[in-house]
């Protein structure tokens, strides 16, 4: 009841956030089931190495580096619109991953498809959680989105965890693959049933960049960068150097998902009460002692003691993570109207990308020849970069920049 009375004073109630909600619950649990075995799955059966994984990762960020275009071409679409698209590629790439042999290529291609919907969906979560969003609640409304997408990936997890714990036959890989591709399909079905029609600009491209969100865009740069290294090398570090098998993958996901559940929206009122900057700036703090311990707790610690340590700290970039949530919310508070605002975010997680691709691409490269020690501290100082930049903020100064 308290829960949604929570969702009732962050949401405008005349608008479609309960479907909103829902499609992303059930995503989220298609999502856990991809997530909790893909990594393992590519190490097992693939037999992706260090480099080979960081390709593969070079090519499901492109997607991102793609969307400013993909979005000018599809620029009088709403964002309701642009969700459902994404949806139904989403869907695609699933469904091909379930189904098609365990090749480095073809893999790959699947692993592209099913990004490249989930990009699209990425940036227009985003805004349309804002959209929906209550006067001044924008960061609540963002920390329930990310919440209900945390409860649907747990689930994904769990399901994970029991059946992997029982099992190792790698015959179950691509069977759930099929599993999460029905997931998907529901998901999509929800999707369809956002109503409304969010306003556009349909004289103006979505295509562009304005003077005023430099700031925002070289943010998005830095956290892009570091935040590659945890996502791609973070699961492939425990998988590859401490032997972690899918069961333990999914559960370690599933700790970081329920921490997350409840750190979202505790996040979301920090931001809205203390302000974005602070947010900004602070979280790089805990991201250098996480850094430090996963590049070194190998050399300080017995290599069991140090798999735990890889995995809170795991589980703390995921909390510190959630701070990305204050940019966007600095875009609002800088922005002429909601359009806008929905093309420097989409704009915004393709900047992002251009460092992100890079990062996965040499990351691999970096760990094969420099070791684990030199990926995260180039992680740590990038995360000092983006904190050092977020102190030069300032709103009222921005607002005014053409």
């Amino acid at each position: 009841m308290n829960i949604n009375k929570g969702f009732k004073s962050a949401f405008k109630e005349e608008s479609f956030y309960r479907v909103f909600l829902m499609s992303l619950l059930i995503t989220g649990l298609g999502y856990g089931i991809y997530k909790g075995l893909i990594d393992n799955y590519m190490a097992e059966l693939v037999r992706m190495g260090e480099f080979d994984r960081g390709l593969t990762e070079f090519f499901r960020e492109i997607p991102g580096l793609l969307l400013i275009f993909i979005l000018a071409l599809f620029y009088t679409f709403s964002a309701e619109k642009m969700y459902k698209m994404g949806a139904i590629i989403m869907l695609a790439g699933m469904g091909m991953l379930s189904v098609v042999p365990a090749t480095k290529v073809l893999v790959t291609i699947a692993v592209f498809i099913y990004s490249l919907g989930e990009h699209i969906q990425l940036g227009m979560k985003n805004t349309l959680s804002i959209e929906y969003a209550r006067e001044n609640q924008s960061g609540r409304a963002l920390g329930y989105q990310n919440a209900i997408y945390q409860i649907g990936t747990l689930a994904g997890f769990l399901i994970i965890i029991v059946t992997f714990s029982m099992v190792e036959s790698s015959r179950y890989y691509r069977p759930f693959f099929l599993i999460s591709t029905v997931i998907m399909g529901i998901g999509a079905m929800y999707a369809f049933r956002i109503g409304g029609s969010s306003s556009t600009d349909k004289t103006k491209s979505r295509f562009y960049f304005k003077k005023k969100y430099t700031k925002y865009y070289m943010l998005e740069v830095f956290y892009g960068a570091r935040k590659q290294v945890f996502f791609t090398f973070g699961p492939y570090v425990l998988i590859l150097f401490y032997k972690a098998n899918a069961a333990t993958i999914s559960f370690l996901f599933a700790l970081s998902a329920i921490t997350c559940f409840f750190c979202a929206p505790m996040v979301g009122r920090i931001i809205d009460k203390v302000g974005y900057k602070l947010v900004m700036v602070m979280d790089t703090l805990i991201l250098l002692i996480v850094c430090f311990f996963y590049g070194f707790a190998h050399h300080l610690f017995p290599m069991q003691v140090a798999f735990v340590i890889c995995c809170i700290n795991y589980i703390l970039d995921s909390v510190i993570s959630l701070a990305s949530m204050a940019s966007n919310v600095y875009v609002q508070d800088i922005s002429d109207n909601a359009e806008e605002v929905r093309a420097t975010i989409s704009t915004g997680i393709s900047v992002n990308h251009l460092i992100t691709i890079l990062i996965a691409l040499f990351g691999g490269l970096i760990w094969q020849k420099l070791g684990i020690e030199t990926l995260f501290v180039i992680s740590g100082i990038l995360g000092l970069c983006n904190s050092a930049y977020a102190a030069t903020i300032d709103a009222k100064k921005d607002r005014e920049i053409k």
